[in-house]
């Protein structure tokens, strides 16, 4: 293969692997987008359908388990294709549920499609990475930022012009599914790897490894609480309204698309550790700015401190991961997601109760102490020397 043609295969996987986090961003930002016409659809109140969305839990939990057990067995590439076609095929179908039993299933296929989906996709993204032989995980990570954005507009037009959540979701999954079968081949593929260079499970929780987990667990605490609470902080907290609640929101989501297409970058002139420690120390003093005193201007400022910070996060403890000496990448990058997942769904559920004991402004100090801690166990963080 000559090196234009190398250049030319490497940008095709490159292109083909954005597709694919704009695929999930895509789904999941059309879908919660329309939420309250899905939730009229169903004919549930608010409470009952706090709990429905739950059922997606579930389904992450047996996503993580059959991930564990075939990463590194069976071709990433087809891994990544199987979670985005659940992904896609079960989108219309959730969105054009009309009875309790049909969400509560479809949430299930939903996060075993999308927590299926995002190890292997990391994966491929580590994989062009190297190829690369520069950092690209941040803009990857920006891609599926971008989906989530699309697909909210998009949800958003169709809402205004009476299109329902169903045919929404099927349009999208049609369009963004087309574009799949076009590249999907473009996706990296695997080495070859011999049933005898294949090991135990519990060999893949290397203390690096475990270390990553534990500081993707804080940085997903952290930015998950931040996105669940940021506008109930505003709207609710300071009273100032549902508008500036909504505008807090989207202005924390606009900074961590903007962190996530600079990052390369400050990886680049940082180095991984030194930047992950200053994306974590960045998003505790986002944070700090938030509760030092209840005031609006505060509270948009600091979210989008926060959003800054919590960016790109993810994406450096993944690269490091996806880079690990000895550990083919998916197996890596499975270790994060066992340590990223409960960080996220604990989120929510823990700064609310801390608020019902004491108050919201309190409960989101906690995130102050989980930036920090993260930032201390970031400085054991072995840089690998391809990393």
């Amino acid at each position: 293969m000559t090196v234009t043609a190398a250049a030319s295969a490497d940008l095709r996987a490159r292109l083909a692997v954005r597709l694919v986090f704009v695929v999930l961003g895509g789904t999941q930002g059309g879908w919660m987008a329309r939420i309250p016409a899905i939730r009229d659809q169903v004919g549930v109140e608010t409470a009952r359908w706090g709990l429905l969305s739950s059922s997606s839990a579930a389904g992450d939990v047996v996503a993580i388990v059959l991930i564990t057990l075939l990463i590194g067995r069976v071709s990433t590439r087809l891994l990544a294709l199987a979670g985005a076609a659940v992904v896609l095929l079960n989108a219309p179908v959730l969105a054009g549920a009309s009875s309790v039993p049909a969400v509560v299933v479809g949430l299930t296929a939903w996060g075993v499609g999308a927590t299926f989906l995002a190890t292997p996709v990391n994966a491929l993204a580590v994989a062009v990475e190297r190829a690369h032989s520069r950092p690209l995980m941040s803009g990857f990570h920006a891609c599926y930022s971008v989906g989530v954005l699309a697909g909210g507009v998009m949800g958003t037009l169709a809402a205004a012009t009476d299109v329902s959540p169903g045919i929404q979701m099927a349009v999208s999954s049609g369009t963004l599914g087309t574009l799949l079968l076009i590249l999907g081949a473009r996706l990296p593929r695997d080495a070859p790897t011999h049933k005898e260079q294949r090991r135990p499970l519990k060999h893949r929780f290397t203390p690096q490894l475990v270390l990553l987990a534990g500081i993707a667990f804080l940085g997903s605490f952290g930015e998950g609480a931040a996105s669940q609470w940021s506008s109930v902080y505003t709207a609710d907290y300071l009273d100032e309204g549902a508008a500036l609640g909504a505008a807090t929101y989207t202005s924390f989501s606009v900074a961590i698309l903007a962190g996530r297409l600079l990052g390369n970058r400050f990886v680049a002139r940082l180095g991984r550790r030194a930047f992950l420690r200053l994306s974590l120390l960045t998003s505790a003093l986002g944070v700090t700015v938030v509760v030092v005193r209840p005031a609006v201007w505060l509270a948009l400022t600091g979210f989008v401190v926060v959003g800054l910070g919590s960016a790109c996060v993810l994406p450096s403890v993944i690269a490091l991961a996806g880079r690990q000496p000895g550990v083919p990448a998916g197996e890596g990058v499975s270790v994060i997601t066992i340590g990223q997942w409960p960080g996220f769904l604990l989120a929510g559920p823990a700064v609310g109760l801390l608020a019902g004991a004491t108050s919201l402004r309190v409960a989101l100090a906690a995130l102050i102490v989980a930036g920090l801690g993260a930032a201390v166990l970031a400085r054991r963080v072995v840089v690998p020397a391809t990393g």
